[in-house]
């Protein structure tokens, strides 16, 4: 059986991509999350009104790949000590954000969360939200798989 993890970390191109090629995670999609307006486009979403996330859902393999393991990728592939920004890409909808499906998810990002503000290996605290998964609205099909599609 799989299980499913949400994050948001910038552009959800980049995420999904580095993650739909992670051995253990079965499928990907890209969407919104975290916000107060129900099936929200992506035109609303870079409006920075609606309040939701641009994020990543995955179901994975717990046999092949630990939630952990996957907070590391996340971790590891993007700033979390910059508050809804992400290089160049500024707006809520940018946010770091983990979004759990269940407490022992919730018990293992907030322990992964600590142990990297206690590393040093960041100069500033992370900001990263740890908040539980509201409904996920699956973005419109251009943008899913979108490196793939432009042979990226």
């Amino acid at each position: 059986f799989n299980l499913k993890a949400t994050f948001g970390a910038g552009c959800f191109w980049h995420v999904e991509d580095l993650l739909g090629k992670t051995k253990g995670i079965t499928s990907t999609q890209v969407g919104y999350i975290g916000g107060n307006v129900k099936n929200p486009t992506y035109e609303q979403v870079c409006t920075d009104k609606t309040g939701h996330a641009e994020a990543v859902q995955v179901e994975y393999d717990p046999n092949e790949i630990s939630f952990e393991e996957l907070l590391d990728i996340f971790w590891n592939n993007h700033n979390p000590t910059t508050l809804n920004r992400q290089g160049p890409d500024v707006g809520i909808q940018y946010r770091s954000a983990i979004f759990y499906h269940d407490d022992s998810q919730k018990e293992i990002a907030e322990k992964s969360k600590r142990s990297l503000n206690d590393s040093g290996k960041h100069a500033n605290p992370v900001v990263t939200e740890i908040v539980p998964a509201p409904t996920f609205y699956k973005a419109e099909e251009y943008h899913q798989k979108y490196f793939k599609k432009c042979g990226m």
